[in-house]
């Protein structure tokens, strides 16, 4: 199981999403360039001394994430409010990539187009989208407690 950030606005999610892959043991892809320089002064905060227990990867371009021998694993499952298919109603595999697009400007039409899956977060009507790391850990709870991928599951 891997988390993936499509060009990421906000450094403070980024930082919350290394602290997640560290704190569950998922893989993490940061897809450049970002909205911000991607270095230690502008994780430091929200990721605190995780860094080193994540597996996190940079892809400096979207078909170097593509290419990377990580992406061959899995399907790509990309969260948009452009999709009708409820996360908490799909079938999620060991191998499964969650991809997120960027906080404002979510994903291109090449990334809909790359991802095997679409699925949605069901909001009320009134509300336009929730934090990207809000996202991706209901996300990956739901993805890990379908496949039994939390640590101590068997």
């Amino acid at each position: 199981m891997r988390l993936a950030l499509f060009q990421p606005g906000i450094p403070q999610n980024v930082g919350a999403a290394i602290r997640l892959s560290a704190c569950f043991g998922v893989g993490l892809d940061v897809i450049e360039p970002c909205s911000f320089p991607l270095n230690d002064k502008s994780l430091k905060r929200a990721a605190l001394d995780y860094g080193p227990l994540t597996h996190l990867m940079r892809h400096e371009s979207w078909d170097a994430f593509l290419a990377a021998p990580e992406r061959r694993e899995g399907r790509l499952l990309l969260f948009t409010t452009k999709s009708d298919l409820p996360f908490h109603r799909f079938a999620f595999q060991p191998g499964d990539t969650l991809l997120f697009g960027n906080e404002s400007r979510g994903a291109p039409p090449e990334v809909h187009a790359a991802a095997d899956g679409r699925l949605t977060i069901p909001l009320r009507p009134e509300a336009r989208s929730m934090n990207l790391a809000t996202s991706a850990a209901m996300s990956l709870g739901e993805a890990l407690r379908q496949t039994k991928g939390f640590v101590g599951d068997a």
